[in-house]
């Protein structure tokens, strides 16, 4: 956006020459989310971790959501400098490249099976991140990409009634994320609609949609959709993995020392493990809260959802990997990666199902 980068270009000259001055870098990162989010929360850990390993000489302040530029408008502020640093999941900006979606939320396991582990072992060893690292170029912005928070699977989400076939699914009106994991919804009959987070819950009550999912138990529950639906769906196909990253002004990122540069790999590398950590523990006690106190009734997904989900996903997949060459590279390195690693890391996680299961069961 020529307008963004005329306004940013004065202001980014000058953060720069006050950080030679100083030796002191500040980055403010504007979310799409309000700062009581976890999502939040474990960024501030992230921006902890920085400013301890730079020593202070990289500080982060975290702003909400609206604070510079609307939420749709993050990602042109950060390339023309406007704001330093960014933070959302990358399918957002799917409609600057497709190839964001298969980094952000490659949909249904990028089709071939990725779970958010092996999606990770993907991106740290299976050439992910040199691909990711091409993303920003490709998608014609001056940002450094690093991604911190993993999370998956996501529930399917909640619903008025039990459903018990996609054509009861397909009765409702849907809040879905946006990108080409709405896009599938929409390719098997489900009037999905996108909107932020915080607009769900009005939506829900004033009956402008039936039925939706944002995340997990833990970012659901303080949403508050318990308060209006109480049947919950934990297994879906449509963000069997989804990232939060952080994007930082190319010009900023390179007035920075090595060392300066070596602390945010590894402060984002920790954010990776710490973010899993977090997100599984908090998770777990929501679901227990939610099901115990608030008269959640935890549902099964019908089988149909699966086999039509997947279809759908595949179909835009390939699509888009006829459409887009970067996308074909990248989805193509995912499905090689695939066939190596998920025979062995599916049968290995059925007996952590199984395990788990087990255990389940005792507690009711």
């Amino acid at each position: 956006m020529f307008s963004l980068k005329s306004v940013a270009a004065g202001a980014t000259a000058l953060a720069l020459l006050a950080t030679s001055a100083t030796a002191e870098t500040v980055i403010r990162i504007q979310s799409v989310l309000g700062n009581s989010s976890d999502e939040v929360f474990m960024l501030q850990s992230f921006a902890d971790d920085v400013e301890g390993l730079t020593g202070g000489s990289v500080k982060i302040e975290i702003l909400p959501a609206g604070a510079v530029v609307g939420p749709r408008d993050i990602m042109d502020a950060v390339d023309a400098g406007l704001v330093e640093g960014g933070f959302a999941w990358t399918h957002y900006w799917g409609g600057k490249h497709p190839a964001a979606n298969l980094f952000g939320a490659p949909i249904a396991g990028a089709g071939v099976g990725l779970d958010a582990m092996s999606f990770l072992a993907w991106f740290q060893y299976g050439g992910g991140r040199e691909l990711y690292d091409r993303l920003w170029d490709e998608m014609g912005v001056n940002v450094k990409g690093f991604m911190l928070q993993p999370v998956g699977p996501e529930a399917l989400g909640w619903f008025p009634s039990k459903i018990e076939t996609m054509d009861d699914f397909r009765k409702l009106r849907f809040r879905a994320p946006p990108g080409m994991v709405g896009a599938a919804y929409n390719e098997i009959g489900v009037a999905a609609v996108a909107m932020g987070g915080g607009d769900i819950l009005p939506a829900l009550e004033k009956g402008a949609i039936d039925a939706a999912e944002w995340c997990c138990p833990q970012p659901d529950s303080v949403f508050g959709f318990q308060k209006v639906l109480k049947h919950y769906y934990l297994q879906g196909l449509h963000q069997v993995v989804v990232n939060a990253d952080f994007y930082l002004n190319g010009d900023v990122y390179d007035s920075l020392s090595a060392t300066e540069k070596k602390a945010l790999e590894v402060a984002a590398n920790a954010s990776l493990s710490k973010s899993q950590s977090y997100r599984i523990g908090t998770n777990g006690a929501a679901l227990k809260d939610l099901t115990e106190n608030h008269g959640v009734i935890l549902e099964d997904t019908p089988a149909d959802y699966f086999t039509e989900y997947m279809a759908a996903a595949k179909k835009l997949l390939e699509e888009a990997a006829a459409e887009n060459e970067f996308f074909a590279e990248v989805w193509q390195s995912q499905k090689d990666f695939a066939d190596i690693v998920v025979p062995f890391w599916a049968g290995a996680q059925t007996s952590n199902a199984s395990l788990g299961r087990a255990h389940a069961e005792t507690l009711k």
